[in-house]
């Protein structure tokens, strides 16, 4: 049988894409939306409000009765998993997060600034300042106390947040500095990981832990006998989390080593891909060209377009699929249900008259907010200073003070170590939680002031707040 083309004939848009009113109106205003820096930012920040107005609205009793419903996995004999819904969102999903970190920082030591030792060096530095200070901070408060464990709250930088208020700063500081924060906080990542496996983990099981190990192993054999089936790293990738789990390290390290293990480099040579991809176009046009699509040219048609589909996703690189797969994921539904969940602090009368006391509260706000502009302005100038690395051009101290401020807005992870320090002591967590809303809030506005106010740029136009996403701003938020 045979059907002739239409001439002329254009490929159809997906009903998003179409000119309808629904798409037109709503879909793809959303979809810009998502695409701007500080979009994920905005949908943490909705969740964590949402979760404080529950918290203090009278169904309170409601969020506590949900978050730790018990939901336990029986495998036989096997495996028996038993968690609270807020722990299966703090070791399961959270492992999610953490694997897209892990994969950022693969791709920052592979393709990015921290490929460079001389460019890394400055916010490598400055990173380390604004971990050291906010702990010596917090330690100034607690040390000897019943808080004194939660010296890694205030270390953590957010990524999304701190992004969304360069965006919304606009053109006035260069994009050399966006890149020199952006560093910072993969370096923060890296310190932040280090401390949670440190620092942060229970009673060791080493024969979990050798078990851990093995897999890892296996993942790495599998990956360099070029093993691309993803079940079978599905597979692996869960049970290394179970092994994790179930050796005393915190569970989401797992999803940091996979990231670290994914490849950053493409199967297929990407130099080759314009000439493959041209000889099956040539070929589709070589037998169509009498305008008559037979059914054995439909079928070497459909061979084609699955040649060139392969060709299209070997060509990048598993790292960059999976970034972009998860990304949308982390950004809009694992990360802002975690500031739903964990969010949620009772400010009773009683809580608010201590704050002002409250040494749980003043070292996790302080170290945000003093220690953290002390720490990355103070090790960035006397980095600079010795020479050992130097500002990215363009870039003043003024951006720098306005950075080192910014990377004060701790809240995903330092929430996150929160509830590691003091697991089954909630006065503390919440106290821990009130200095970090406290903290991160005076540091978004301060680091906003301060950069928004610096001398413009040379040509800028006050458009800021539309740039798209980076990779680093929508999918974490370490």
């Amino acid at each position: 049988m045979h059907d002739t083309l239409p001439a002329g004939s254009e490929v159809p848009h997906t009903w998003s894409q179409s000119d309808r009113f629904v798409p037109r109106s709503f879909v793809r205003p959303l979809q810009r939306f998502m695409d701007t820096e500080a979009s994920g930012a905005i949908f943490m920040l909705v969740a964590a409000i949402a979760a404080l107005v529950w918290a203090n609205s009278p169904w309170w009793h409601a969020q506590e009765t949900l978050w730790e419903t018990d939901l336990s996995i029986h495998l036989g004999g096997l495996a028996h998993i038993d968690l609270t819904l807020v722990e299966w969102i703090n070791d399961a999903l959270m492992a999610i997060f953490f694997f897209v970190v892990g994969l950022e920082i693969k791709r920052e030591l592979v393709h990015g600034e921290l490929r460079d030792p001389r460019k890394a060096a400055l916010p490598a530095i400055g990173a380390l300042g604004g971990m050291i200070v906010p702990a010596a901070v917090y330690l100034l408060f607690n040390s000897g106390g019943d808080g004194s464990h939660g010296w890694g709250i205030p270390m953590a930088t957010d990524i999304a947040f701190a992004v969304a208020v360069v965006a919304l700063v606009g053109p006035r500081i260069p994009s050399a500095a966006k890149v020199f924060l952006l560093t910072l906080a993969i370096a923060d990542d890296i310190g932040a990981i280090i401390v949670i496996a440190i620092f942060y983990t229970d009673d060791l099981s080493f024969g979990w832990l050798a078990i851990s190990f093995a897999t890892v192993i296996g993942l790495h054999v599998s990956k360099r006998l070029r093993i691309r089936s993803l079940p079978v790293y599905i597979v692996l990738g869960l049970f290394l989390w179970f092994a994790v789990h179930e050796s005393g390290v915190h569970a989401t390290l797992a999803g940091v080593a996979l990231g670290l293990l994914t490849p950053a480099w493409s199967f297929f040579d990407p130099r080759r891909f314009g000439d493959n991809a041209r000889a099956l176009v040539e070929a589709a046009d070589d037998e169509m060209d009498d305008g008559v699509l037979t059914q054995t040219e439909y079928e070497l048609n459909q061979s084609r377009l699955e040649d060139l589909s392969r060709l299209v996703v070997e060509s990048q690189s598993p790292l960059e699929r999976l970034e972009h797969a998860l990304q949308g994921y982390v950004a809009f539904l694992i990360v802002p249900l975690f500031a739903f969940s964990n969010a949620g602090v009772r400010l009773t009368s009683e809580a608010l008259d201590g704050i002002a006391t409250d040494k749980v509260v003043l070292g996790v706000a302080l170290g945000l907010l003093a220690g953290k502009t002390v720490g990355v302005f103070g090790a960035t100038l006397l980095g600079d200073k010795l020479g050992i690395g130097s500002l990215p051009e363009g870039v003043t101290y003024r951006h720098v003070l306005g950075l080192a401020v910014t990377s004060g807005i701790g809240f995903t992870v330092a929430l996150f170590v929160a509830s590691l320090a003091f697991e089954g002591e909630p006065m503390l967590t919440d106290s821990a939680k009130i200095g970090i809303l406290a903290g991160s809030l005076i540091a978004g506005i301060a680091g906003y002031t301060i950069l928004k106010t610096s001398p413009a740029l040379p040509g800028a136009t006050e458009s800021g707040g539309n740039e798209t996403t980076s990779p680093l701003s929508s999918g974490s938020s370490a």
